[in-house]
C-alpha cells in the first residue's frame, strides 16, 4: 500500500492540490525496485534524494573487506540519501537497497533548495521540512551511537529496546530488522546476538517471534 503524499513530513503544510505541480517542478521520477535491488551505490555521487512511496529501504555501510554496518532504514513516507543529494559531487559512503519490493520517488535536491522561475510558494516550506528531517536523522545516528556504546550484547539490546519502547509507547513492538540486520546495526556477531536473545527469553526478560518483541518492564 502506497503512502499518502499529503501526509508525509517532507510535504507538510503544502496543499493537496499543489502536490502534483510541485512534483513536476521538482523533476520527480518514480522508480520500482524489487527486493534486493540497489537504489544508491557507494562511491557514486547522486543529485537525487529518495522518497519511499511503498516498501522499505535499508541503509548500510560496507567496508572494503566486506564488513557490514546497518545505519538505518526508510519506510513509507521517509526520505533517504538527502545529505549526499545536497552535496552532488560527494561520492556516497552508503549502500541503499530495497529490503522488500519498493516504489520510490527520486527528487532533484537542487530544485528543492533553489526557487524556480515561477516562484512556487511551496519551496520555503520544502526547505524548512527538509532541514527538520535532516536534524531528525542526526538524532537517529546519535541513538545508534548510544546503542552500540555498551560493551556487552545485552547492554546494546537493552539500549535498543528502550528506544523502541519509547518510540512505540508500548513494551510490545515490532522492529524493522531480521537477526542479521539487527546484529549489523548493533555492530555485533549474529550468533552471539541470537544466543543472548535466547538467554534473555529463558530468563523471562523478553518474548519474541521473528521481529515481534514483548519486553518485561523490569528488564
Amino acid at each position: 500500500m502506497e503512502t499518502d503524499l499529503s501526509r508525509i513530513q517532507l510535504f507538510s503544510g503544502i496543499k493537496d492540490e499543489d502536490i502534483p505541480s510541485m512534483l513536476h517542478c521538482l523533476g520527480a521520477k518514480e522508480r520500482f525496485y524489487k527486493k534486493g535491488e540497489t537504489v544508491f551505490s557507494p562511491g557514486v555521487p547522486t543529485a537525487h534524494l529518495g522518497l519511499v512511496k511503498s516498501g522499505l529501504i535499508l541503509i548500510e555501510h560496507i567496508d572494503v573487506w566486506g564488513g557490514n554496518s546497518i545505519l538505518g532504514n526508510a519506510g513509507p513516507g521517509a526520505i533517504f540519501g538527502e545529505a549526499y543529494a545536497c552535496l552532488p559531487n560527494e561520492p556516497l559512503m552508503i549502500h541503499a537497497t530495497a529490503a522488500k519490493d519498493s516504489r520510490i520517488l527520486l527528487l532533484d535536491a537542487a530544485k528543492i533548495c533553489q526557487t524556480c522561475p515561477s516562484s512556487c510558494p511551496f519551496h520555503v516550506k520544502l526547505i524548512r521540512n527538509l532541514l527538520s528531517i535532516c536534524a531528525s536523522k542526526n538524532l537517529q545516528l546519535s541513538r545508534k551511537i548510544l546503542h552500540t556504546g555498551p560493551k556487552s550484547i545485552r547492554g546494546k539490546l537493552k539500549s535498543y529496546f528502550s528506544d523502541c519502547i519509547q518510540a512505540s509507547g508500548s513494551y510490545t513492538f515490532d522492529i524493522p530488522y531480521n537477526r542479521q540486520q539487527l546484529a549489523d546495526y548493533l555492530n555485533t556477531d549474529r550468533s552471539a546476538l541470537s544466543g543472548e536473545l535466547s538467554k534473555m527469553q529463558k530468563e523471562g526478560l523478553i518474548r519474541y517471534h521473528k521481529n515481534h518483541f514483548v519486553v518485561d518492564r523490569e528488564i
